[in-house]
């Protein structure tokens, strides 16, 4: 009976060993678990800022920079001030003692810078003449240009107007570019036509896209034309010849000006109708005035007619006897 009572109680005793043991192992286990993962967490973000570093060392183009989001947007227009389409025009009148030989002068100028004379209109008279050339020079020699002309004689007017295109000619790019894209879908549509009415009308919607594209070009073309060369139109006046009249301002809005525009329009009317008056009254006297003598010489006779018959109407008949009786 004792023997059995020890066995019992020593492999009670090894049994609370063994789970204390196996109690103590997890627990190790755990902690170095938990070790690892903080451990781990913690090298993650700092390997973050290494990346991002690395990504945003200086001297490191896009290209060589890994990039999801490339290719993914359009490319914005160069809006710089040198890239920009701007139109400009310029007018001028100097007063000179030749004009004939001011005007060969200018025509020089304008060859010399790469332009060319796009108009000459001169009148001559005694003491009086004038000469208007209209020259078109590159824009990047405008401002030399009208400067060397104003020194032809004693400048008396200047005027310079500028138009910033920019924003068409881009319009005009992106459009021309959509259009040439369907005219090319539309001939390859054309090419795989398999019947008569296809082709009939895939013709005439190749016609009209072609025509809109053609359209579009010829825009640009003017836009081009104008941004490249610059339009200069200057006026020689002889020593006694009149100024050239300056531009006139607008009149101020508000009821003044109203009252104004009202008024001239009221004088207008009234010049219209006393010139339709005007032609008309040689008419007036020409066929009125024997309208009227026939008309009154027919009421003079219509009055001789009805007066005798008038007036016997008016006579009372003679009273009858009175009847005797037996």
């Amino acid at each position: 009976m004792a023997m059995r009572t020890n066995r019992s109680r020593k492999t009670y005793l090894l049994g609370t060993v063994t789970l204390l043991g196996l109690l103590l192992a997890g627990c190790s286990g755990d902690s170095a678990d938990e070790t690892q993962s903080s451990s781990g967490g913690a090298a993650a973000p700092a390997a973050a800022p290494d990346q991002q570093t690395q990504q945003n060392q200086p001297g490191q183009t896009t290209e060589q920079a890994p990039a999801q989001g490339k290719d993914t947007t359009a490319q914005a227009p160069d809006l710089r001030v040198e890239q920009r389409s701007i139109i400009y025009r310029g007018s001028l009148s100097v007063r000179v003692k030749d004009v004939n030989a001011a005007a060969g002068q200018a025509t020089g100028i304008a060859n010399t810078a790469g332009g060319f004379v796009g108009g000459d209109n001169r009148t001559s008279g005694s003491g009086a003449g004038t000469a208007t050339l209209t020259l078109r020079v590159p824009a990047d020699k405008f401002g030399t240009v009208v400067d060397q002309l104003a020194d032809l004689g004693d400048e008396e007017q200047r005027q310079i107007n500028t138009e910033d295109v920019t924003e068409q000619v881009v319009d005009l790019d992106a459009r021309i570019a959509v259009q040439q894209a369907r005219v090319d879908s539309g001939r390859k549509l054309l090419g795989q036509a398999k019947s008569l009415d296809d082709l009939v009308m895939l013709e005439r919607e190749v016609a009209t896209r072609e025509s809109d594209l053609a359209s579009l070009q010829a825009k640009k073309r003017n836009l081009a034309d104008l941004t490249a060369l610059s339009t200069i139109t200057v006026t020689f006046l002889d020593p006694d010849a009149d100024p050239v009249a300056g531009p006139v301002d607008d009149d101020p809005p508000g009821f003044l000006a109203g009252l104004g525009a009202g008024w001239d329009a009221l004088l207008a009317s009234l010049r219209v109708l006393l010139t339709v008056l005007g032609a008309l009254l040689p008419w007036l006297i020409a066929l009125g005035v024997p309208v009227w003598a026939i008309y009154y010489a027919i009421r003079r006779m219509r009055a001789r007619q009805t007066g005798p018959a008038s007036a016997a109407l008016a006579t009372p008949a003679p009273a009858q006897p009175p009847a005797q009786q037996d």
